[in-house]
């Protein structure tokens, strides 16, 4: 059993997946920070620094200054503005990667696209024979 374990663990897609995996995860923070660190400034510059996440409907009939604040008292709260903000997020996520890998599909077309070299002329097909000839004659 303990060799059968090993066998799986050694074959090639369980080690490929491990990889994709772990680049997913460094990959999934660059993306992160980009949203977060980068777009996401921006939006609240253009939205006149509106915060979604402070928006909320309070079910409890308390009052609380924040939505923070009610949620640390456990009071019943919609936070739609948290909801707005994930959509926002998930938004600017799948168009980042979109972005992404558009420009890596492009590079991947410039390189493939890339002109083969130009066949040899007959004169160098006859040049590179006599070479050959010539080298194994001084052999």
């Amino acid at each position: 059993m303990l060799k059968e374990f090993r066998d799986f663990m050694m074959r090639g897609n369980v080690i490929d997946l491990a990889v994709a995996v772990i680049m997913g995860a460094a990959f999934t923070a660059i993306v992160n920070s980009l949203v977060q660190d980068i777009l996401m400034p921006i939006l609240g510059i253009l939205t006149g620094g509106l915060n979604f996440n402070s928006l909320y409907i309070n079910l409890s009939g308390k009052s609380f200054a924040s939505y923070a604040e009610a949620k640390a008292a456990g009071a019943a709260v919609i936070g739609y503005g948290a909801f707005i903000q994930a959509l926002i997020t998930f938004f600017l996520i799948a168009l980042s990667v979109f972005f992404i890998i558009k420009a890596v599909n492009a590079a991947n077309r410039k390189q493939a696209q890339a002109p083969a070299p130009p066949e040899p002329t007959k004169e160098e097909i006859l040049l590179t024979e006599i070479r050959d000839l010539i080298a194994k004659q001084q052999k």
